[in-house]
């Protein structure tokens, strides 16, 4: 037995059925080489090892985030763009003055900001061409709906985009026009919203020293995997550069999205387990906040919808027809890419199962893991059905945090409002699954994930269908293994096992210790990748 170069003493939940709990882990070459007794690991302390006691913390496994946009939010919570978002404010008239602010200072750079949000900033102006063209007549200005899923712009920002009246619809996407066919001075999905805030990155260099500020967030928030769930290739470079210098700090597992010629210049797998791509992103439907995902019961007419622009009685629609979709994953999965499909309501689930149904017949795979992203309208037969075909879902339960009141009152009602994000009936039905974020739609916050899917405890304090809560292992689970397991990487993350990688975290108490409730107010004491300190708030003493 060698000695190791790292040993953490104290509570440890290991998120391994053999042996859940253990008194601490020793590690080596920043690999996991025994997980133990304090008693165990005393004869893997030599005079060159690390030992660091968390006192009354515990030690997990490092969070993963199964559903996240890294890529994108290093740009957003840059300083070249103002984050307007709900979770930063919900004063409209903040909201405001912060774009005309934003439009003084950067003149002919181009203003961009992102998180606006009708639903929980009240009072906000509708954002016309006309309003838009008014506060930056003659310099690009680009506004984020909070969801992603859609952008508000000027006429100056479409000139610069190459965007005019007759520019076609990208495939999935669509751009606004009024009554007589001008541009209306909105951008409905990735395909056409990127093309409008690529001019916020306009200097390439500047980019690593952002997504190095991103990886230190992540760590601050105990990550230490993290999917991007929008990958575009011109991205790689950048990636795999800072990967050769030893600059990342956080495992990414990447899923391209899926483009107009259904290629992709690497193979499945490619990469290492530092980086790796490990599949293809498609969105199903939009986003419940702008009125655009596919459902088979309609949205209420209230207030909210008014604000959002939803016809009375519409029950949304799908970006994609059936065998657009057919026609899509048919190209990539026989080729051995896993997909992952974003799909809100209840009828974009039913086109995509189908179609998974219709490619799993055709081109058998045992191990596949077929993803579903978020899932929220998702009904009981659709998670058994998924179940039987060997599909995981990622739920996206910190909705019910920040938009949980709105889903009933607003926009549902408690029928189908209530049981938004049904976490506990997928484990029920069988299903592995994940918890994620989708930020910078809401922040990097995976204990609030855990929190809200034990307790489903909306901003009122109400509690949203009872019977969905999960158990605070399950919840863990959600947020550590099996959320590995969904980016093909549970054999070397996920849980602290001998043989795995020391990606840890250490909290200020443990899950179990505290009330639920309580659970997204632990602190995150300290995040190791690899045995490497990446983040650090421990008290020095």
């Amino acid at each position: 037995m060698s000695a190791a170069d790292l040993v953490v003493l104290g509570t440890t939940v290991t998120v391994d059925e053999r042996r859940p709990r253990a008194q601490g882990v020793a590690v080596a070459g920043g690999r996991i080489a025994a997980v133990g007794s304090r008693k165990e690991l005393r004869s893997w302390i030599a005079d060159a090892t690390e030992v660091v006691d968390i006192g009354e913390g515990c030690l997990l496994p490092g969070f993963v985030e199964a559903h996240g946009h890294p890529l994108m939010e290093a740009i957003v919570l840059s300083d070249r763009m103002v984050d307007i978002r709900p979770v930063t404010t919900t004063d409209a008239g903040r909201v405001v003055d912060a774009i005309r602010r934003e439009v003084a200072d950067r003149g002919p750079e181009g203003a961009y900001l992102v998180g606006w949000d009708p639903l929980l900033q009240h009072g906000l102006p509708e954002p016309t061409l006309a309003w838009l063209d008014d506060i930056a007549p003659a310099h690009p200005l680009v506004v984020l709906h909070n969801s992603g899923h859609l952008a508000y712009f000027n006429s100056a920002a479409a000139q610069q985009a190459g965007i005019d009246h007759t520019t076609p619809n990208p495939k999935g996407a669509a751009f606004g026009h009024d009554a007589e066919g001008a541009l209306d001075g909105r951008a409905y999905e990735t395909g056409a919203v990127f093309p409008l805030v690529a001019g916020a990155i306009a200097n390439p260099a500047a980019y690593p020293a952002m997504l190095r500020a991103e990886c230190a967030r992540l760590n601050r928030a105990g990550l230490t995997t993290c999917s991007e769930m929008a990958f575009s290739p011109r991205f790689r470079p950048v990636l795999e550069g800072m990967r050769a210098a030893d600059e990342l700090t956080v495992r990414f597992r990447t899923y391209e999205i899926s483009n107009p010629d259904m290629t992709t210049a690497v193979t499945p797998g490619a990469g290492d387990d530092m980086l790796r791509q490990v599949g293809i992103k498609i969105w199903v439907d939009g986003s419940p906040w702008i009125g655009n995902i596919a459902l088979s019961f309609p949205y209420l007419d209230t207030d909210a919808t008014r604000t959002i622009g939803v016809i009375p009685g519409s029950c949304g629609h799908a970006n994609y027809t059936a065998d657009q979709l057919r026609e899509i994953v048919h190209a990539y999965f026989p080729q051995g890419w896993p997909m992952a499909c974003h799909a809100m309501g209840d009828v974009a689930i039913d086109m995509i199962l189908d179609v998974y149904a219709d490619v799993l017949d055709r081109y058998p795979r045992t191990d596949h893991r077929l993803r579903l992203e978020h899932c929220s309208a998702i009904r009981p037969d659709q998670l058994r059905r998924a179940a039987e075909l060997g599909v995981t879902c990622s739920f996206f339960v910190d909705q019910i945090h920040y938009w949980g009141d709105v889903l009933v009152d607003g926009l549902f009602g408690p029928e189908h409002g209530s049981l938004w994000m049904p976490a506990g009936s997928a484990v029920a039905a069988g299903l592995r699954i994940s918890l994620h974020n989708d930020p910078p739609v809401t922040p990097e916050e995976p204990l609030r994930n855990i929190s809200v899917a034990v307790t489903r405890t909306a901003p009122s304090g109400r509690v949203l269908a009872p019977q969905e809560r999960l158990t605070v292992e399950q919840a863990i689970r959600a947020q550590t293994i099996d959320a590995a397991w969904q980016l093909f990487s549970d054999d070397v993350i996920g849980s602290l096992e001998v043989g795995k990688y020391a990606d840890m975290v250490v909290l200020s108490d443990d899950p179990w210790a505290v009330a639920p409730e309580d659970i997204a107010a632990l602190e995150v004491r300290a995040t190791y990748l690899a045995g490497r300190l990446v983040s650090d708030r421990v008290p020095q003493t």
